[in-house]
């Protein structure tokens, strides 16, 4: 699998993230600005901080983007040789009793979905930080290990890693 594109869809993904939340920053400073009349602005203050503290959230926001892209800017996954223990940049499918997925284990961009080779399928983007990527850090296939997910306990199998 060419992991390097699924490395360029999740840039691809991230750049997008940033755009909207660029263009939702600047939308709410104009519109904190220039969104009432003055008049109104005396009366109900409440409505610019309002679209303030969304401007300030939305340059949050932006800001951690920036940060991901970075991060992704100098990785570069490589193929696990057979029996070679998880690592950041491996696909791994794990299965449980009611059904399997398909991760590639990144440095950021969790809960971001990209379509596999051909559009072959789906991968989710996991990251170290979370239940299931920390969880298969540095196991093998076939193994087995607990995650809690929404609250509930479940056991995942190692089926495949690449």
């Amino acid at each position: 699998m060419d992991k390097q594109a699924l490395v360029v869809q999740l840039v691809e993904r991230l750049r997008e993230t940033l755009r909207v939340a660029e263009q939702a920053r600047d939308a709410a400073e104009e519109e904190a600005r220039e969104g009432a009349t003055p008049a109104e602005k005396r009366e109900d203050a409440r409505t610019a901080l309002e679209f303030q503290s969304l401007a300030k959230g939305q340059a949050q926001r932006a800001l951690r983007a920036r940060a991901e892209l970075a991060t992704l800017e100098g990785f570069r996954p490589r193929r696990l040789a057979e029996n070679e223990p998880v690592a950041l940049g491996a696909v791994v499918e794990v299965e449980h009793q009611s059904g399997g997925i398909t991760i590639f284990l990144a440095p950021v961009g969790a809960g971001e979905e990209l379509a596999g080779p051909g559009g072959d399928g789906f991968l989710s983007v996991v990251t170290p930080a979370s239940p299931i990527g920390c969880a298969v850090l540095g196991r093998r296939v076939g193994e087995s290990f607990e995650t809690r997910i929404g609250g509930e306990l479940r056991e995942w199998t190692i089926t495949h890693v690449e």
